[in-house]
């Protein structure tokens, strides 16, 4: 494989979580919710994914199990977050907390634990083109998932009715509440899916990705995805945009070292963390950008008396 093809290839395939989680993260925005246990959640839905297809030898249940545990925890935090209207911030750092630490107990038995032999990846036939095979058909299917799910975010939140409702409930709730809109309803609904996507995040890092499990392998993607979001001003395509700049970046120094070309390894581990800091300096300096993009009520719980 060429060093171009191995780079793209790489790159698609460390995105994908990113994207994944930042992809729910920003419908469960746009409602107004603002979850920063999204770190926990990852784990809890890594452990419950590799734990899962390790007792029922099925890759398949094994992201059914990740996907329903991160449904479960996003809603574990909504009934703080909506129910409770309980400090957004505080709710969702305790979820990150604890869902950190239940994922490192629950995850013992199963370190070092060998996961059942799965299909080759990649779409057949395409994946024997040259260049243009290795480099995009050798894909694992949640990999182009995960492309599909940007047309589909950007067209269900600004090209549908209930798109349009969830984005009112963001804006102004007690508009939306006026109208007879539930708004704790549409704020749960989107938090679930956020959940999923979530999940789906966390077990394509452990069952694909590494594939194995280690205590905190999400090693701070929960918290990048999050702060996608704000990168791409809540904007699908600008998500995938910068989830894709990020992957890259991580995966440049394996590359580099292919051709001979010697960087040290602690400067390219934090160039991707140093750019997206720098990128959200950036942002924040131009105070109306952020504000006609970031949903109005953002962070705010909603209290209809």
């Amino acid at each position: 494989m060429s060093v171009a093809a191995s780079l793209i290839a790489t790159t698609m395939n460390a995105s994908t979580p990113l994207l994944l989680a930042a992809l729910g993260i920003l419908v469960a925005e746009r409602s107004g919710v603002l979850n920063l246990g999204v770190e926990g959640i990852m784990l809890m839905a890594a452990i419950a994914g590799y734990m899962t297809t390790v007792e029922t030898g099925s890759f398949a249940v094994g992201f059914i199990a990740a996907v329903a545990v991160g449904i479960l925890f996003a809603l574990f935090f909504a009934i703080f977050a909506v129910g409770l209207r309980a400090n957004q911030q505080a709710s969702g750092l305790g979820v990150a907390i604890f869902g950190g630490g239940l994922s490192a107990y629950i995850g013992i038995p199963y370190q070092g634990a060998v996961l059942p032999e799965r299909a080759a990846d990649g779409i057949p036939f395409l994946d024997q083109i040259p260049f243009l095979g290795q480099a995009f058909f050798s894909q694992h299917w949640i990999v182009y998932l995960s492309l599909l799910m940007i047309p589909a975010v950007w067209y269900f939140l600004f090209r549908t009715r209930p798109g349009l409702v969830v984005r009112a409930v963001g804006e102004s709730p007690f508009s939306a509440n006026a109208l007879g809109y539930s708004v704790p309803m549409i704020r749960c609904a989107t938090l679930a899916f956020s959940g999923a996507c979530i999940g789906l995040s966390g077990a394509y890092l452990s069952l694909i990705y590494t594939p194995l499990w280690v205590e905190g392998m999400i090693a701070g993607r929960g918290w990048i995805a999050l702060a996608l979001v704000t990168f791409g001003t809540w904007r699908p395509f600008r998500v995938f945009l910068g989830a894709y700049l990020f992957g890259g970046m991580t995966m440049l120094q394996m590359n580099l070292q292919s051709i001979g070309i010697s960087v040290p390894t602690q400067f390219i581990s934090m160039a991707p963390y140093a750019a997206t800091i720098i990128v959200l300096a950036l942002i924040s300096r131009n105070p109306t950008w952020i504000r006609l993009n970031m949903p109005a009520s953002l962070g705010k719980p909603f209290n209809p008396h």
